[in-house]
């Protein structure tokens, strides 16, 4: 399976001061996918202007024809199983059925509290998240649902007509634990890690490869346990986030050799950061458009 290469758009800007240009030329580059995160703030930008992730899409969808779009990723923090089924039909019907939908369970970060409520424990907070995925997928192929859970219900929702894409739109679920991980298999058309955070601040390289590749492992083996083959699966890595920061950005070849060495541990796709100015993000405009356009051929 070739790889391909996807970008994120943080929603920071005005959509008419700048905030649609990089829809579009992500799309005239030939990223495969676009997306966002699914925030009401996110760190360094907690004080500065950010956009909501659904009217975004809806907007980007707009703007362009080809390229699929996204969430990276949506989390139970702010949201209802319930609510968000219907503004994703909404979108994948606006975009005529390209969105991917990046999930995960969040974390203890700002939306974690933007509700009012106490933080979620980490028991609490993968119990959601298994609850939340379980009907959202019934919420996106069945036209009428039910449900009473320990932390969602659902009361004959309609979701008709459903989905442009069937049965539904893809999940790429994010997942590093046993029991997100076991999500993944049931329920995901592609897995999504950005590695092992303990290594950020002091780790490798190597040390990252390594625990990514045992991710890759207990992935295959919770896809084992069901009958699945994890080959059929799509793996994405987010970049960003791995001991290697913004390196691999630095040329092609840097981005060429980290690429080469994820593909190796069966990534299909990977996903690079928009550039930003003054920010964690900020890289050579002229390099990282190199990157979009000579990467791809050169990774096969």
């Amino acid at each position: 399976m070739s790889m391909r290469l996807s970008t994120v758009i943080l929603p920071y800007r005005r959509w008419n001061e700048g905030g649609r240009a990089p829809w579009q030329r992500a799309e005239e580059l030939g990223f495969h996918a676009a997306y966002t995160y699914d925030h009401l703030s996110w760190r360094s930008f907690r004080d500065g202007p950010w956009f909501g992730a659904v009217p975004t899409l809806t907007a980007a969808a707009g703007v362009t024809e080809r390229m699929r779009l996204g969430t990276l990723v949506t989390s139970p923090n702010f949201r209802h199983p319930v609510t968000l089924a219907k503004e994703l039909i909404s979108l994948d019907d606006i975009s005529g059925g390209r969105i991917t939908l990046g999930i995960g369970a969040g974390g203890t970060g700002f939306d974690a509290t933007a509700l009012g409520q106490e933080p979620w424990i980490a028991r609490e907070r993968a119990g959601r998240f298994a609850e939340f995925v379980q009907l959202l997928d019934r919420l996106l192929t069945q036209d009428s649902v039910s449900y009473d859970g320990d932390f969602y219900s659902a009361h004959e929702a309609r979701n008709i007509p459903g989905c442009v894409q069937r049965p539904r739109l893809p999940f790429a679920v994010a997942a590093t634990g046993p029991r997100g991980l076991r999500l993944a298999a049931r329920y995901g058309q592609a897995w999504v890690t950005t590695g092992d955070p303990k290594l950020y601040e002091n780790g490798t390289s190597e040390q990252s490869i390594r625990a990514i590749r045992g991710q890759a492992e207990k992935l295959a083996d919770a896809c084992a346990e069901i009958g699945r083959d994890v080959a059929g699966m799509d793996k994405i890595l987010l970049t960003g986030f791995t001991p290697d920061r913004g390196r691999p950005l630095e040329s092609l070849g840097a981005f060429v050799d980290f690429a080469g060495r994820h593909r190796e541990l069966g990534f299909t796709e990977i996903v690079v950061h928009w550039p930003i100015p003054d920010s964690d993000f900020a890289v050579d405009e002229k390099v990282f458009e190199q990157i979009a356009m000579e990467a791809p051929a050169q990774l096969g």
